[in-house]
């Protein structure tokens, strides 16, 4: 009998072992699944929760470089204010994972019925066995196409802006 357990515990710990890699893929997809759940529901603390205490949120706006505390907190708590933040939904992801298992970084592209495609692209790192995000990027997705003209616009902008300084 003991021989039996022992062969199944190593059996179990061999197969627990050999799915470690897509059982922290699945949680790492939950929680970037549940980030942006918690954004469309204006959840504030649940959004938060998401987010190491050093993490960063990196903006579409050259000035957004928010870290979580103070700057991100404040915006988040002002945005949720109605119970609706913004709402982007995972269209595309591919997520990569350490060795170690310890930490991960994704890309992927979000849909927003008000603002289209965008991207974003992260690293999360596991804090007492929960994968938290450490950082988190939004870009605007611009077809090459489109490049000169994009170029254009950001460069007036920036001539306003510093103008009106």
């Amino acid at each position: 009998m003991l021989r039996l357990v022992t062969l199944l515990t190593v059996l179990f710990a061999a197969i627990a072992c050999a799915q470690q890699p897509d059982a922290h893929a699945v949680a790492i997809e939950a929680v970037l699944d549940d980030f942006h759940n918690a954004a469309a529901n204006g959840d504030k603390d649940r959004y938060l929760k998401h987010l190491t205490d050093d993490a960063v949120f990196m903006g579409t706006d050259e000035m957004e470089r928010w870290p979580k505390d103070p700057n991100f907190t404040d915006y988040v708590n002002a945005r949720f204010q109605n119970g609706r933040g913004w709402e982007y939904r995972s269209v595309e992801r591919h997520v990569s994972i350490g060795d170690d298992f310890d930490v991960a970084w994704f890309d992927e592209v979000v849909f927003s019925e008000t603002n289209g495609r965008f991207r974003g692209t992260g690293v999360l790192v596991r804090e007492s066995n929960a994968w938290k995000i450490a950082h988190y990027a939004m870009s605007f997705l611009i077809f090459n196409e489109n490049w000169e003209e994009v170029i254009a616009i950001t460069r007036r902008t920036a001539q306003e802006k510093s103008a009106a300084e």
